[in-house]
């Protein structure tokens, strides 16, 4: 099998496996680390370590579909998790995360948080009654920040249920005096600027598209290094990064899935590499599948 130095330690002794079972092992999620992300997850912790004062940080976080948000938000979530306090039997969560529902009204705004919770509550209780208990059990928990993906849901929402949804979100940060980080597609930037105070209040940071760049080079480097492949398929070469780019139009999320169909096949066929060839089927399977 060689050194197999082109791989990470861990990946080592994946790589001895069968091809079945690397095959599916390329089908479980990965984490890679690039200097993007990396700045997000900066960010996030010195948030979430801000002492609280009248006016929290807040954070917009917006990009394409596809563009690894979602992974980020449960990169941190995972590195802070829910602690239970025995002496109160109190679960405090200092970070929490949830969805702006399909339809953005307070009702489904507060029902989607006590899900988020795990807090029981009943559907036909009053728009007072929830917010009554949403704010108890979050003054109880201590929350240090609040993530709310989907945030571009709002525009599917009327001009009165899109302010009382953006007033929610900022007595929400008063109240509990935590910092919020909304998330969602280009539209999010639409969202937010119809409230000057929403604009002020957050700070956007984009996910913006992939490019052929040192950075991006880099990341697929990084992505080599998680394949369970015996030989090295050299993904940072220009040839390789150019047919990516055109396979995945730089979006993150299908750059993950061309590289993963790639190296299945690289394992069924048995040259335990990645090729520009792969690459492009791959792309064309994958176009295939979405018409």
């Amino acid at each position: 099998m060689g050194d197999l130095k082109h791989l990470l330690e861990s990946m080592r002794p994946i790589a001895a496996y069968d091809a079945k079972e690397r095959i599916t092992h390329l089908r479980l999620d990965r984490w890679i680390d690039y200097p993007r992300a990396a700045r997000v997850l900066h960010l996030l912790d010195e948030m979430h370590e801000t002492p609280q004062r009248n006016r929290m940080p807040c954070l917009l976080l917006h990009g394409d579909s596809g563009m690894g948000k979602s992974m980020i938000i449960a990169k941190f979530r995972r590195a802070h998790p829910a602690v239970y306090d025995r002496k109160t039997g109190i679960e405090h969560h200092s970070v929490i995360a949830m969805e702006m529902p399909a339809s953005p009204s307070q009702r489904r705004f507060y029902a989607q948080l006590l899900q988020a919770i795990n807090a029981p509550y009943r559907p036909s209780d009053r728009l007072e009654a929830l917010e009554f208990t949403t704010i108890r059990l979050l003054t109880a928990m201590q929350p240090r920040m609040l993530f709310v993906d989907e945030i571009h849901n709002l525009l599917s929402g009327t001009p009165r249920e899109q302010r009382a949804a953006l007033n929610l979100l900022k007595s929400l940060s008063n109240k509990l005096n935590c910092c919020i980080v909304v998330s969602g597609t280009q539209d999010a930037l639409v969202a937010l600027q119809s409230d000057d105070q929403m604009v002020s209040r957050f700070r956007p940071f984009e996910l913006a598209r992939w490019h052929e760049n040192d950075e991006f080079r880099g990341f697929v480097q990084a992505f080599e290094k998680t394949l369970p492949l015996r030989l090295k398929s050299s993904l940072g070469e220009q040839p390789m990064v150019q047919a990516l780019l055109a396979a995945s139009h730089g979006v993150t999320g299908s750059i993950a899935e061309v590289l993963a169909g790639a190296a299945r096949a690289a394992l069924r066929i048995g040259t335990e590499r990645i090729t520009v060839e792969l690459i492009r089927a791959e792309a064309g399977l994958l176009t295939a599948a979405v018409a």
